[in-house]
């Protein structure tokens, strides 16, 4: 597991930044979501080991107004976007392919729309990147959004954030709690705030000018329902989508061994069928 300790700071755009950079190899980008408590350590702490081991140099940061990274005036997606580049040019990559979560797949397809240093992308359970279905339930969606922005900061909140984004609750550990309740405190919960009343252009149709391989990744159980991750597939071209039964929101957390074996083998350009 990777610890707070392990993290360095570096200037982006003028904001103090904070990310873990571990293994030696070709590089991948980590980009978590907007949940309230989101940082490198809620969302990847599983993860940066198991691709870094495999041979991989994993850069994951606290995106602007997150976890221990300094809070913007604007923290909309596009600003998040704007840093996320801007800390790629300060890492120096050449190539880089890039692993979002949530709205970091949004901010993920934003950038490899625009960058041809890009390799691959795996993209997972994204609600702000994928379309509606037809049929569905507006009144529902809408008490939904509702109810993800009506969190305000406590031990007892956060564990029930998290209960509602995993399905494996043995997961859901009181260190993780902590975690996630102390990174959705102060700045970080008026960033929060600011995000969820603003809203995000829609980047769907436009995903088809897309040239990396991309792989989705989905849980049956994601309260958004596997239906967004197909109707999100047939949008790119020659990308592959694997559903998880026993998983919702939080792929990554829910299905973790598995989800590092299919990254690896996507990242090595080996068949993950």
């Amino acid at each position: 597991m990777v610890g707070v300790a392990e993290g360095q700071f570096v200037d982006v755009q003028g904001l103090r930044t904070y990310y873990v950079r571990k293994g030696a190899g070709p590089a991948v980008l980590m980009l978590h979501g907007q949940s309230p408590g989101a940082c490198v350590s809620v969302i990847w702490s599983a993860n940066i080991d198991a691709i870094a081991d495999a041979g991989y140099t994993v850069y994951a940061l606290d995106e602007v107004g997150f976890g221990r990274t300094a809070c913007a005036a604007n923290c909309s997606i596009e600003t998040r976007i704007g840093h996320a580049r801007a800390f790629i040019d300060a890492m120096g990559l050449e190539h880089y392919s890039l692993w979002g979560h949530s709205d970091g797949s949004y901010i993920s397809c934003a950038i490899a729309l625009q960058d041809s240093r890009v390799d691959r992308l795996v993209l997972m359970a994204s609600g702000s990147l994928s379309p509606s279905p037809p049929n569905e339930d507006k009144e529902r969606a809408r008490a939904a959004a509702e109810q993800r922005e009506s969190y305000t900061p406590s031990l007892e909140n956060a564990r029930a954030t998290l209960a509602h984004s995993l399905v494996n609750q043995a997961a859901l550990t009181d260190e993780l709690v902590r975690e996630f309740y102390e990174a959705s405190t102060g700045q970080n919960h008026e960033a929060f705030l600011s995000r969820v009343r603003t809203p995000k252009r829609k980047i769907y149709d436009e995903l088809h000018a897309l040239k990396v391989p991309t792989m989705l990744l989905w849980g049956a159980e994601d309260s958004g329902g596997p239906i967004r991750g197909v109707l999100l597939f047939e949008k790119i071209p020659g990308a592959e989508l694997h559903i998880f039964s026993h998983c919702g929101h939080w792929v990554q957390r829910d299905q973790t061994a598995r989800v590092n074996s299919l990254v690896i083998d996507f990242l090595r350009g080996r068949d993950s069928a």
